[in-house]
């Protein structure tokens, strides 16, 4: 395969094209520095298929094309300069990866809430907004512009956080107060509810962090989410037990149900370090079979791989015969003694 590194067209919305599940899948995983090459371990697809994902994003316009392409041609076999534009921004997610999700959290940039604007918003409210009344304060959310709108972010009454919903001057920043701050679950279900205030990404994720989230809302916002960004959800430390459990409870359930090509992307991007979390799914033989396409050269993967008890038969022979399982010992010795592998190979 080429060293094409395709990059996504920042001039397109993608959310408007007509893309299916694949090839929105292989869309989120693209950035502008990962070879055509690599692309292939790590979405877990077959090159043939992958190739023709990638000539009908180009086609769409979803990404830029080889420098030696056209947008309507195909990417070139041995074109070997990487895009010459810019990084891209982060993707939304294509119509095949969650009808209302967000940017998965690791495609996001880190965008830190400004911690000065934090501070004086909060002593605002302390200092002079705490006593007031709480019909005082509920006329003035509705009213009222900056600072006193930053500092009732602060107001622990969802009543309050409702009458700050219905200012027309509440701006994106002001939610991502109210997601990481405001701590009675009414109030987290009202901002939820405001869909264009819940898509932004760094709502979405104080959403996601905040202790007083509702495990209904937490489900509902977890169900659409791809299998990688929940694996990254469970092992969040800054993610409340509640939530990273929801989530591994969606990741298993997603898991069970989901496309093959997704189920095998995910082993392959972490390594198999999500396995542990999936303890007793089977997989379908098409996930068997993206698994025994690749040449294994981690060593961490093959681990993970024969410690997991329901391995199909036939990954556990093509680890067999990988060079890395030939050259150490441990890791034959491993394989051999998994319950799934092959007679002639099985040690008692």
């Amino acid at each position: 395969m080429s060293d094409w590194r395709p990059a996504p067209n920042r001039d397109v919305d993608v959310r408007e094209l007509p893309m299916g599940p694949e090839e929105g899948y292989v869309l989120s995983r693209l950035d502008g520095h990962t070879p055509l090459e690599e692309l292939g371990h790590l979405t877990g697809l077959p090159e043939e298929r992958l190739r023709a994902i990638m000539r009908r994003l180009v086609e769409l316009g979803a990404i830029q094309p080889p420098p030696s392409s056209s947008p309507a041609t195909s990417p070139s076999p041995t074109s070997s300069s990487p895009p010459t534009s810019p990084p891209p921004s982060p993707l939304p997610l294509g119509e095949g990866q969650g009808e209302g999700d967000v940017p998965p959290e690791d495609e996001l940039p880190e965008q830190p809430e400004d911690e000065t604007h934090a501070l004086s918003a909060r002593g605002l409210f302390e200092t002079q907004l705490r006593a007031l009344p709480a019909a005082e304060r509920h006329t003035r959310a509705k009213e009222s512009d900056d600072p006193i709108l930053s500092a009732l972010c602060f107001d622990p009454l969802p009543s309050v956080v409702r009458a700050l919903l219905e200012n027309p001057r509440l701006a994106p920043k002001h939610a991502r107060l109210l997601a990481r701050h405001h701590r009675h679950p009414v109030g987290l279900e009202a901002l939820a509810s405001r869909a264009t205030l819940a898509r932004d990404p760094q709502v979405d994720r104080w959403l996601l962090r905040n202790p007083q989230l509702p495990q209904g809302l937490a489900r509902r916002m977890l169900a659409a989410r791809r299998m990688l960004v929940l694996h990254k959800l469970v092992v969040d430390r800054e993610v409340p037990e509640l939530t990273r459990r929801a989530a591994g409870e969606a990741l298993r359930q997603r898991f069970a149900t989901g496309q093959a090509e997704e189920r095998a992307g995910l082993l392959f991007a972490t390594e198999g370090r999500v396995l542990v979390a999936l303890v007793g799914i089977p997989v379908d033989g098409h996930t068997a079979a993206l698994l025994c396409h690749h040449t294994y050269r981690s060593t961490l993967f093959i681990q993970n791989l024969a410690r997991w008890g329901a391995c199909p038969p036939s990954v556990i022979a093509h680890l067999l015969r990988q060079e890395l399982v030939r050259r150490q010992p441990t890791l034959r010795a491993m394989l051999e003694r998994h319950p799934n592998a092959p007679s002639e190979a099985r040690r008692g």
